[in-house]
């Protein structure tokens, strides 16, 4: 099985932490290749940013050259994966929604920690469009940026478990989501702080990912998802323009 797990950012080194967590939970027969945009933002924290990150990712989906199972978008509350299911018939998982799916199995409500707190907006707009905020009972922000995850961990890892810790205590979360592609590293020290459980949206969707494709499940081309009429597209794809 092979899988694409497309960072959204074109910070080469999150590509690498993505795929890093992605390996250490798949099977051993499934191959992950990592792939990261041409073109788009260094970081995904806002509307315009994620916006050229779904184009971004579809343009690298796009222009893979060999044959995969599924398709992993890993940015935490960006747009796109509906552009990839039209584009697609191999499953296409979200990490955000990856994430929550696995957590309302783990408690009555979870709370997803993310990283600035203007990116809590698009977090809840995904969550309310894939149907999962009824058990979220909090997106809270850590203040940190998306590449001081990896400048200032000792700084991150602090902040974020302490909203974490603030959400099981004052919103009455049973388990936590990170909200996140590259806050895999920290779900030990939130656990242990915490005492509840930690989902990550990479690894959850990995293995979302390989359960759909054993199932012999693919994206349904009927209405929403079926293939876009054909028509001439200007510079599509941007890598051919």
């Amino acid at each position: 099985m092979k899988i694409l797990v497309v960072n959204v950012n074109t910070t080469e080194s999150m590509t690498e932490s993505i795929a890093r967590a992605a390996r250490e939970v798949a099977s051993a027969d499934t191959e992950i290749i990592a792939l990261t945009p041409n073109f788009g933002a260094e970081s995904c924290e806002g509307n315009v940013e994620s916006y050229l990150a779904a184009l971004g990712v579809m343009d690298a989906v796009m222009r893979y050259p060999g044959d995969f199972d599924a398709v992993i978008q890993a940015g935490y509350g960006e747009h796109g994966r509906e552009g990839l299911q039209e584009l697609l018939d191999v499953p296409v998982i979200d990490i955000t929604e990856a994430g929550a799916a696995l957590a309302m199995f783990l408690g009555h409500r979870y709370a997803v920690v993310t990283t600035l707190d203007r990116t809590v907006p698009l977090i809840e707009d995904r969550l309310l469009l894939a149907g999962l905020n009824t058990h979220c009972t909090s997106v809270r922000a850590s203040g940190m940026a998306v590449l001081e995850l990896e400048n200032q961990p000792e700084r991150a890892v602090e902040a974020i478990a302490d909203q974490a810790a603030e959400a099981v205590e004052r919103d009455r979360a049973e388990a936590i989501v990170l909200g996140c592609g590259g806050m895999a590293d920290l779900k030990r020290v939130i656990v242990e702080r915490c005492d509840v459980p930690v989902v990550d949206g990479v690894t959850a969707a990995v293995k979302l990912a390989e359960s759909l494709v054993g199932l012999g499940l693919k994206t349904s081309k009927v209405r929403t998802y079926a293939p876009a009429r054909p028509k001439q597209l200007s510079g599509w794809p941007f890598s051919a323009a």
